[in-house]
């Protein structure tokens, strides 16, 4: 069963979140990841509060596998830079399909 990452993103410091994107589609396609949505504007929140203003959506062929790519040391070390030049929030959800 396919499994989805959804992850709200406020960007802080483009030029160092440039060093993150700049390595995650090789570590990201490794794990099977597709992306389904990235932001070219900022998310149209219709209820509730939206933590971040930015959404992005990617799919995975399991939750082994979008748990793997959590878990892979490469992701881990492109990771830190999100972490200094961005705040965020990423959730796994298991597909239905």
């Amino acid at each position: 069963m396919s499994a989805y990452v959804v992850a709200q993103i406020q960007i802080n410091d483009p030029d160092e979140y440039q060093n993150y994107l700049a390595g995650f589609m090789p570590v990201f396609k490794r794990h099977g990841g597709e992306l389904l949505a990235t932001p070219k504007n900022q998310t149209i929140v219709i209820e509730g509060t939206w933590a971040y203003p930015n959404t992005v959506i990617m799919k995975f062929p399991s939750m082994r596998a979008a748990q793997a790519w959590c878990d892979d040391p490469d992701y881990k070390a492109l990771a830190e830079y999100r972490n200094r030049s961005a705040d965020s929030n990423f959730v796994i959800v298991e597909g239905i399909l």
